[in-house]
């Protein structure tokens, strides 16, 4: 996804890079993004850690309540994506 790596894309990562604060990390993204899209966003970890436990798609869907289709896309992207999840998944292990 090279194309969307913009100069503005660059600043956003730089600013959540050095927001240490989870609250400043909270009232940035209740400003960037919609109360729907967080709880998505939020929703796709919780489903790439279930995932990476194991868990039946069945079970993820029961517990977590994304579709089937969610958590497929967020399966392939935890298989074959760019690692984002895998190192997100690290950074709440430890």
């Amino acid at each position: 996804m090279a194309e969307i790596r913009t100069q503005e894309v660059n600043d956003l990562l730089a600013v959540l890079a050095g927001t240490t604060d989870p609250d400043n990390v909270y009232m940035l993204l209740e400003d960037l993004l919609t109360v729907r899209e967080i709880k998505d966003a939020s929703q796709r970890l919780t489903v790439a850690r279930l995932l990476d436990q194991g868990k039946s798609y069945s079970s993820i869907e029961r517990v977590t309540g994304a579709s089937a289709t969610t958590i497929a896309r967020v399966s392939k992207a935890l298989n074959y994506g760019s690692g984002g999840y895998s190192a997100a998944l690290k950074m709440l292990e430890g």
